[in-house]
């Protein structure tokens, strides 16, 4: 028999302007580019507290573009985290650079800062670290590095943002920063993304680079080989109307938080992801580790679990596979991605979801953890 409780792990919420909005852009000239391209932008940007923003097709092109405008390629090397939703690694790869990979904090699960001193050579060029579940990796001591090493910061902030380091978007820390604007992300366009910077140079390079290398002004003038990473004004309307209600999401996104910590703080054999003091998030996805000593058996209860919240109508999803486990990567066993590779488990975390869900989810949760062997 089907359970009746059906708790996704993920929704969007559409709060009613996204309808007209589309409307009003499909009714005009504009279906491609057009003005809510441009609005996204700026306003994003104002919310950023950065000068400039890039809309772009997805979160997963704004890697490349990012890249592509740094000038990085072949020969070149990015340190990229071991422990991570392959698109960093992927846009590495994919403009003919070498990925480092480099091991996590064991507590946030996030790009260690002392691995850049392990890892940089002369041919490293840039540090990417990645944001994941709207936690925000050691800033301060990343930029610190990467300086000493003469190298540029990356942000992937695909799953962060709006969360803060020391006041400052996540995203915004670094040379420049990148944003996913999925359906299930905290800011969405269906499909979408931003890239931000302020570097005005930068950003130009960017655009130009977006849009097949035509110089702006001289169409049909391609001075670079370019792409078409471009937003379609429909989309973007979309985001317009989302902005709007930033405050509203980023206020129910901390009271689910909140509720997730208060009723799993003491669980049992379970590790929440830690946020440092410096971190005021805007969660993503509540994320927590089931722990064991033993990798085998620390992934088969953490399966089991997973499979048994399915059972009661709760959708989970489990943390990023490591690299090394993953043929087209070439990536080393790392001890900490492995365990969070092992371990980690995601609940369902989306704009709406009731104290009376979370309660159940939680007690089903401690259950299966209890009983998991």
């Amino acid at each position: 028999m089907t359970n009746p409780v059906h708790i996704p792990w993920a929704q969007p919420k559409l709060f009613g302007n996204e309808e007209a909005m589309v409307l009003d852009a499909l009714r005009s000239v504009w279906i491609s580019g057009g003005p809510y391209v441009q609005r996204l932008e700026r306003v994003a940007a104002e919310r950023m507290q950065v000068a400039e923003a890039v809309a772009v097709s997805n979160g997963t092109v704004a890697v490349e573009l990012a890249l592509r405008g740094l000038g990085i390629g072949p020969g070149d090397e990015v340190i990229v985290p071991g422990f991570t939703f392959v698109a960093a690694a992927n846009m590495v790869l994919s403009v003919g650079a070498t990925p480092l990979y480099a091991d996590i904090d064991e507590q946030s699960w996030l790009l260690d800062p002392d691995e850049i001193d392990r890892l940089a050579t002369p041919r490293t060029k840039a540090v990417l670290p990645v944001h994941l579940y709207g936690n925000v990796a050691e800033m301060d001591a990343i930029t610190s590095r990467a300086k000493a090493h003469g190298l540029v910061v990356l942000e992937d902030a695909a799953e962060a943002a709006f969360s803060r380091f020391d006041g400052k978007c996540a995203g915004t820390i670094g040379n420049v920063g990148t944003f996913s604007l999925h359906a299930t992300k905290t800011i969405t366009t269906g499909e979408g993304g931003l890239v931000v910077t302020n570097d005005a140079g930068l950003a130009q390079r960017m655009r130009v680079i977006r849009d097949h290398g035509m110089r702006q002004g001289k169409r049909y003038w391609h001075d670079v080989v370019g792409y078409n990473f471009r937003l379609t004004n429909l989309q973007a309307a979309i985001g317009c109307a989302q902005l709007e209600h930033l405050d509203d999401i980023m206020a129910d996104r901390r009271r689910i938080h909140a509720l997730y910590r208060n009723a799993l703080n003491a669980c049992a054999g379970v590790r929440l992801q830690h946020f440092s003091q410096h971190v005021d998030p805007v969660l993503w996805v509540i994320a927590a580790l089931i722990e064991d000593d033993d990798l085998s058996r620390q992934r088969s209860r953490r399966d089991r679990i997973m499979a048994a919240m399915l059972e009661d109508g709760i959708e989970t999803r489990p943390g990023f596979y490591a690299l090394s486990l993953m043929p087209p990567y070439d990536a080393p066993d790392l001890p900490r991605v492995l365990a969070a590779s092992a371990g980690v488990i995601s609940l369902p975390t989306f704009f709406g979801l009731t104290e009376q869900q979370i309660g159940y989810i939680c007690d089903r949760f401690r259950h299966h953890v209890h009983n998991a062997g």
